[in-house]
């Protein structure tokens, strides 16, 4: 009982990331204006995201401009977006493995160890789409590191970390740690030993052995 009750855990914080990465890959907010050093404050706010780049004013108007060109950007943004969908993609086969070899469902009942092993895969699998997103944030965010600390960057062109870029190390992390979690139902081996052989059992004696 408590082995299926950590499957379900382990499902649900996958879960949770994977939707973690859809909403941190559609958001933005990858990457937000600095205003830091001599940077005036204005009354406007810009950030950036895989898919956009958006102005959002103090009248509460936010004027948004889809990256048009996809030989255009730079490789880091192009890595960062196959990386994200990979992980999404990865994360829908999960789900569907994974609910195979969960305990409470009625699938494979006549194999449980299949069953355990379908739950395993799918934990796998989870920790495979984490660690992409995990990667693809990290790059994103290495990448904004050094464009800030870069001395060839003008000042009014710095950029800091952005919301989505910490939804999407949230939802990594859940995605590794449910992936884990499933990984732990794995069917233990259990040691087969040999069937005894069974002795000869003695003829009956007649009396006609004896004198």
């Amino acid at each position: 009982m408590a082995n299926a009750g950590l499957q379900l855990l382990g499902f649900i914080l996958a879960f949770l990331g994977w939707i973690g990465c859809i909403v941190s890959t559609a958001l933005p907010q990858w990457k937000i204006y600095s205003y830091a050093g001599d940077n005036i404050v204005t009354a406007q706010a810009i950030y950036e995201g895989l898919w956009m780049s958006c102005v959002s004013q103090s009248t509460g108007q936010i004027q948004c401009k889809v990256f048009d060109s996809l030989l255009n950007l730079s490789s880091t943004l192009q890595a960062t977006r196959a990386l994200m969908v990979i992980g999404i993609l990865l994360g829908l086969i999960a789900i569907f493995v994974a609910t195979i070899g969960m305990k409470c469902m009625k699938c494979l009942e006549d194999d449980e160890v299949q069953k355990m092993r379908m739950a395993v895969i799918g934990g796998v699998i989870f920790l495979i789409a984490g660690l992409a997103v995990l990667v693809a944030t990290s790059w994103y965010g290495n990448r904004i590191v050094q464009e800030f600390y870069d001395p060839m960057t003008p000042v009014n062109a710095r950029y800091e970390f952005g919301q989505a870029l910490f939804t999407g190390w949230a939802a990594a992390s859940l995605c590794l740690l449910g992936g884990a979690l499933l990984c732990c139902s794995c069917p233990r081996k259990t040691t087969s030993y040999p069937t005894p052989r069974p002795y000869p059992k003695p003829a009956p004696s007649s009396g006609k052995d004896y004198v």
